[in-house]
């Protein structure tokens, strides 16, 4: 009888000790995702954390690398200078001449507006083009000498009369004449 009482003894101590020391299944598990979720917490902080540091690493090292290079100086970008120049009378001459196709006639106002493309001479009725091209305002009562454009009559007529018939592509040459400040004077029908 002792042992039973031994033995009845023990077993309630065992039972006392296991009483503490076993967890329901249900808390076992509400722990462990409480562990999963503090992890993966974890696991985000440090990526966040590596991805600003490599950012901020990137971001010096461009600036670092922007300060090494001077940045080019602000430029105001220059148009390309006309190849035309005018030309201006010889001592002793009172105007100078280009010879040009003109063409392109489109009335501004009083003026009209003119594209010329520079020939060199005529050389067997023909002229070669110098690769120059510009474009010239007058006044609308430029004197313009001409034969062909006036039916085959030596005529004096007003560059405003043959806005129509120079509208077109470069069909009709002339001897443009300056004068000595650069100023269109006349119009010569050439060819």
């Amino acid at each position: 009888m002792a042992d039973e009482t031994e033995l009845g003894r023990r077993l309630a101590e065992l039972a006392e000790s296991a009483k503490g020391r076993a967890v329901p299944i249900a808390a076992y598990r509400v722990r462990a995702r409480g562990n999963q979720r503090l992890r993966r917490r974890r696991t985000a902080l440090a990526t966040v954390v590596a991805s600003l540091a490599a950012a901020l690493v990137a971001g010096g090292l461009a600036l670092a690398g922007s300060a090494r290079v001077p940045e080019p100086a602000a430029v105001t970008p220059v148009p390309t200078p006309s190849p035309f120049v005018r030309p201006s009378p010889a001592p002793g001459e009172e105007y100078a001449s280009e010879l040009g196709y003109v063409y392109g006639a489109v009335a501004e106002g009083d003026t009209v507006r003119v594209t010329v493309q520079q020939l060199r001479g005529v050389i067997q009725g023909t002229a070669s083009p110098t690769g120059v091209v510009h474009t010239l305002t007058l006044p609308r009562a430029t004197l313009v000498e001409a034969r062909r454009l006036s039916g085959g009559r030596p005529a004096d007529l007003q560059l405003g009369q043959l806005i129509g018939r120079l509208a077109d592509g470069p069909r009709w040459m002339f001897r443009i004449d300056y004068d000595s400040e650069g100023r269109v004077e006349s119009l010569r029908e050439a060819g």
